[in-house]
């Protein structure tokens, strides 16, 4: 019952993305590439003057759950400092890597946590979050 209202969720945001297109005068922005399947995913923010997620956006294609991870990522981020989305960026990993753990702040990212049974598809489920880490680290310097 469960699995399968996380296989609804996933369906749902494949099939009905959230915050797809590109932010043009973006302040975070990356693209990535997953050699191994041909996934691509693009993501920009664009943050308000307190430093917050005004609009997260992604672009891209690949599968399932490249796609909707990077919809419910966008949906996750709007609000946050980028502190914050490093610190949700971290709970993912975890939770991709198989950490025990409760992971109801992530929300409706739960939905991908059998995701980490199958470690060939962690890089699709992971890869919008390396494209926002990356973009990050390029912002702040690192």
């Amino acid at each position: 019952m469960l699995e399968s209202l996380y296989q609804d969720i996933i369906l749902d945001h494949y099939k009905r993305p959230r915050n797809v297109g590109k932010i043009e005068d973006y302040d975070v922005g990356m693209e990535l590439a997953n050699p191994t399947c041909g996934d691509v995913i693009g993501i920009h923010l664009k943050l308000d003057e307190e430093g917050r997620v005004a609009d997260a956006k992604f672009h891209g294609h690949g599968c399932s759950i490249s796609q909707s991870s990077a919809s419910m990522l966008t949906v996750k981020l709007k609000g946050k400092t980028l502190e914050d989305a490093r610190h949700l960026i971290q709970r993912f990993y975890d939770m991709m890597k198989g950490v025990e753990g409760n992971y109801e702040d992530l929300g409706e990212l739960q939905a991908l946590k059998g995701v980490a049974k199958y470690p060939v598809r962690i890089k699709c489920a992971t890869l919008a979050w390396k494209a926002l880490e990356q973009g990050m680290d390029k912002k702040e310097g690192c």
